[in-house]
């Protein structure tokens, strides 16, 4: 089987958020699983600095190509490299006026940006021979290509057997443009109606997606039937629900080997499930670092986050004052929207041996605070599915969430006499439950010393990696090809 997975970000050429690292370490995974995978992204300004930092070649395979139906002059060229750690093939689609931006998300027109790069990695597919089985796209930007094989590539024989997967990763984003892009694009009028791209008068390249893949998954089977309501859908939740037989929720995964605390060269000292002692060594070393007291038997609470109204981060600033009265030290990693960047820095000035905010991106530091705090905060408004909840439980920190998305099919509440469980959580969504769940985890942390271990050990024991997830994606393929009769 033959796989074509296309994404806008991948790690380590290219990362933004989550779907970086998804997209980094699934097709690894497939490979095992005997998938002949090769990834398709665009060659991003960041690819060529990050090239030294995490030791791969990139070198130019060909130049000055045409880009099929889209009404433009630009050229593009392919790179070409290997993904680290693996013999997965990738190729990128350059061009200097689309993707020439510091920011991977960021362009001159981000609705052109991705039309380009849907019909360039088309093209690109054409000219390199690769024969997909199937084409394994990803979120908005990547949302046109099931569009294109489905309207101006129908009569193609090259693709007559090509089947078509959409992975959303978060339906909040969808890619909204001015009906305008469709000429652009060199789409027939036709798909601008409400059965096909047309969304409250405009042009929703996500919903194309939805609509022209053949199947559609998402990254948790609770966010899968999340999404095909009113309150969770974004007004997409009709088309869903129209495609419900053919939409799927299939976990996501991290990978075992490089997120592990046994050999993890960023965190201070190693360790695993059988030496948790050593773990405390982390914390202590990370309060050192970041200027807080320096106790191994305080409690520290972790938040690795865009700092956006997704993540549920009202409600910890309604409960930041309250916290502080624990004996708690609160740490914060991460970027987002000004009111709440500011915000966390006006805790840590107010409360500077209890708070830390640190409103960067830091790759570094956020293993550091994975494997040196004991508490992770993930309150989120809706998590498709969420990676650091995973992260936390590999490393042995104990998640406090809300139970919505992958949240809700990953961490467990612990039950005290069965002694099963790996976190703590909350269903309302309001500040005073957040709050409740702090408190339950501080009680077992500080009063029930061998429940706070056996909650940990759950935690490590639990398996999240991909290998389990990777088999479910060869099962969707099968299903994918099963729906252009093969």
């Amino acid at each position: 089987m033959k796989v074509v997975f296309v994404s806008y970000e991948v790690f380590p050429f290219a990362k933004v958020g989550g779907l970086a690292d998804v997209a980094g370490t699934l097709p690894k995974y497939l490979k095992k699983h005997g998938v002949d995978v090769t990834i398709v992204m665009p060659k991003h300004r960041i690819v060529e600095k990050n090239a030294e930092k995490f030791g791969y070649e990139i070198k130019k395979v060909a130049e000055g190509l045409s880009v099929s139906h889209v009404k433009t002059d630009q050229k593009f060229d392919i790179y070409e490299s290997v993904l680290p750690g693996s013999d997965v093939k990738t190729y990128f689609v350059a061009n200097d006026y689309y993707f020439s931006a510091e920011d991977v998300y960021a362009g001159p027109d981000l609705g052109e940006q991705a039309i380009f790069f849907c019909a360039a990695a088309l093209d690109l597919v054409k000219h390199l021979d690769l024969k997909p089985d199937i084409v394994h796209v990803n979120d908005w930007q990547t949302a046109l290509i099931p569009v294109y094989l489905k309207t101006v590539y129908r009569d193609d024989p090259y693709f007559s057997r090509t089947a078509t997967v959409l992975t959303i990763h978060n339906l909040g984003y969808q890619g909204v443009f001015d009906p305008k892009y469709l000429s652009f694009a060199g789409l027939p009028d036709y798909v601008f109606t409400i059965d096909g791209l047309e969304f409250y008068r405009q042009l929703n390249f996500l919903k194309g997606g939805i609509v022209f893949s053949d199947v559609i998954n998402t990254v948790s089977p609770t966010y899968a039937e999340e999404i095909q309501t009113e309150e969770y859908g974004e007004k997409l939740d009709g088309v869903l629900r129209m495609r419900s037989k053919d939409l799927y929720g299939i976990l996501n995964g991290i990978d075992y080997e490089l997120y592990n605390p046994a050999t993890d060269r960023y965190i201070y000292v190693n360790y695993d499930v059988n030496r948790l002692e050593l773990k405390w060594e982390n914390k202590v070393k990370l309060q050192e670092e970041l200027g807080l007291p320096v106790n191994k038997e305080t409690a520290v609470a972790g938040l690795i986050s865009r700092l956006v109204p997704q993540k549920g981060l009202d409600l910890l600033v309604d409960v930041m004052d309250y916290l502080t009265l624990f004996d708690l030290q609160i740490v914060v990693l991460g970027t987002g929207d000004e009111q709440y960047e500011n915000a966390f820095r006006k805790f840590q000035e107010r409360y500077p041996d209890k708070v830390s905010a640190n409103i960067k991106f830091d790759v570094e530091l956020a293993q550091k605070i994975y494997a040196g705090a004991d508490i992770f905060l993930m309150p989120s408004r809706y998590e498709p599915c969420g990676l650091g909840q995973m992260f936390s439980m590999r490393y042995g920190t104990i998640p406090v969430v809300r139970y919505t998305g992958g949240l809700a099919d990953t961490v467990k509440e612990y039950d005290p006499q069965s002694m099963e469980g790996t976190g703590f959580g909350f269903k309302k969504y309001d500040s005073a439950h957040l709050l409740k769940a702090v408190s339950k985890a501080l009680h077992f942390y500080y009063r029930e010393k061998d429940h706070w271990r056996r909650i940990m050990t759950n935690a490590m024991n639990t398996d999240l990696s991909w290998d389990r997830s990777a088999k479910e994606y060869v099962d969707l393929y099968k299903k994918a090809l099963a729906k252009v009769g093969r």
